[in-house]
């Protein structure tokens, strides 16, 4: 099932930095099988998803947040349920909300740099990421604990980001209408289990960018 779950949006509110695995933290094992393409074929609305992220310094101090841009994507519905789908994401567009920038001396279009360039993203390289789904299923809020209020699914798929692809696994919001298809999710990742190792060397309570990052999407696809 390849879902396009719309970034699926791509990073979330972090965590501030330390050991353990938070139960917010999407599930993350190796890459899987992308789920058969049945049903119906909705095309993602790249104008009406978003994608936003969000990642703090060391000890949860100055948050930054953002958005990226969904560059294409497509769903598969078959009796009301997502069967499959996949999402690109263009890497290029990431920017920094300058209301989360404060210090006077520093600026938002300078963080748009650094996290395109090779400490981060690299975009130059790898200008895309991508999201396939592998897996949807109905989700029990009583068995974990979720950043998205009222999430009906629990959606599994690969992430890639760089040269690294990953299965992640989180729960989100899903509505499926004849017509369009609405989702949404709020979760974090660890970016060092896709090699961004930037500023976490050494002991946790050493490093100054935490490795988490909060990602959070909304998505509509519509009938094709």
């Amino acid at each position: 099932m390849k879902q396009t779950v719309s970034a699926i949006a791509l990073m979330l509110a972090l965590a501030a930095c330390g050991g353990g695995t938070k139960p917010e933290q999407a599930q993350t094992s190796e890459a899987q099988q992308a789920a058969a393409t049945t049903g119906a074929a909705y095309s993602i609305d790249t104008t009406a998803t978003t994608v936003d992220w969000k990642a703090t310094h060391k000890g949860g101090m100055a948050p930054r947040w953002g958005v990226i841009k969904v560059a294409s994507g497509t769903l598969n519905v078959e009796n009301g349920t997502i069967t499959s789908g996949e999402f690109e994401v263009n890497m290029n567009s990431l920017t920094t909300d300058p209301a989360s920038v404060t210090e006077k001396d520093k600026k938002s279009t300078d963080l748009d740099g650094h996290l395109k360039s090779g400490d981060f993203f690299d975009v130059a390289k790898y200008p895309t990421a991508k999201f396939v789904i592998t897996a949807v299923a109905p989700y029990d809020s009583t068995k974990g604990k979720s950043l998205e209020a009222g999430a009906t699914n629990l959606i599994s798929g690969n992430l890639t980001l760089k040269d690294s692809t990953l299965n992640i696994t989180f729960p989100a919001t899903v509505a499926v209408t004849e017509g369009d298809v609405t989702a949404s999710a709020k979760f974090v990742i660890d970016r060092t289990a896709w090699g961004i190792h930037y500023k976490t060397e050494g002991s946790p309570e050493n490093w100054v960018i935490s490795k988490d990052i909060e990602i959070g999407f909304k998505l509509k696809a519509v009938k094709k």
